[in-house]
């Protein structure tokens, strides 16, 4: 078990998904460009890549991602964060039920 204290340091925020593409030489793998409301868009990597057929349809999605992990280098790029779904044997996708702001916190 971790404590509330630890819990409490993951920074979770809502991020708009500008692009979506799969990973040359990866299954799992998709590159995410995402609006988390900073300056510029943060590349997330995600093993997302077999429950996503198209990726190009999760661009515009909202969806909740963790944006204080350290950088992780993952097949020669950098990964800025974690998108978070839940698992039902395969990725299910997590949005708010409503439009939210990108970088918007999620408590």
């Amino acid at each position: 078990m971790i404590s509330i204290e630890d819990f409490l340091k993951c920074d979770i925020r809502m991020g708009k998904i500008i692009s979506a593409e799969r990973v040359a030489g990866s299954e799992k793998l998709l590159k995410l460009m995402v609006d988390l409301g900073e300056a510029e868009p943060r590349q997330i990597l995600s093993g997302i890549a077999k429950a996503v057929p198209e990726p190009e349809s999760l661009v515009g999605k909202m969806a909740p991602f963790i944006t204080n992990l350290e950088p992780r280098m993952i097949m020669g790029m950098e990964s800025q964060g974690m998108m978070l779904c839940a698992d039902d044997g395969a990725p299910v996708f997590l949005h708010p039920s409503r439009e939210v702001t990108p970088g918007s916190v999620v408590k």
